[in-house]
């Protein structure tokens, strides 16, 4: 008799600015939607920032009550992505143009470079835009991140299991 092996684990790291608005979204928003999906355990999931300015931070208020009125759990700290994350991680989902080319500098090699990739190419609208950084702007700006994010995120979990059911389609 064989034993299928689980399937190992895919890790994923999302990237903003400061790791205190988008990318702990993101990672909320993808836990959640993974773990609709009884896919949990497949993923290895982080949050960073290019910038050291919020590192030990916990998300921005704001954004955890708008991620908390939608369904979604932010947690954990700010820190800054190292050089070790992109041999770490599988993929590297940044949430704009520029904190991608930054991560991309990061890079030792080519190879390590195709890691990183904009969320909104996972959109269903496709990549026409960044995911808005609401830090410094108004309540809305957080609810049009957020906007912005779901489906994207929704596309990401797409993008590496295959088709979902409708499980992640509502996150409450």
């Amino acid at each position: 008799m064989t034993v299928d092996k689980p399937r190992a684990a895919r890790r994923i790291l999302f990237v903003c600015l400061g790791n205190i608005c988008r990318s702990p979204a993101a990672e909320g928003i993808f836990r959640h939607l993974s773990q609709a999906e009884g896919l949990e355990e497949q993923f290895e999931c982080d949050s960073a920032g290019v910038l050291d300015a919020q590192i030990g931070n916990p998300p921005d208020a704001r954004m955890i009550e708008a991620a908390r009125r939608r369904g979604y759990t932010l947690t954990g700290r700010a820190r800054q992505i190292e050089p070790a994350d992109l041999r770490r991680f599988d993929l590297i989902v940044t949430m704009d143009d520029l904190t991608r080319d930054l991560c991309r500098s990061l890079a030792e090699s080519d190879a390590l470079k195709t890691k990183v990739v904009k969320l909104t190419r996972f959109h269903p609208a496709g990549e026409t835009e960044d995911v808005p950084d609401p830090y410094m702007r108004s309540w809305e700006a957080f609810e049009r991140a957020l906007d912005v994010l779901e489906p994207a995120c929704r596309g990401l979990l797409a993008a590496v299991v295959g088709p979902l059911s409708n499980n992640c389609s509502d996150p409450t």
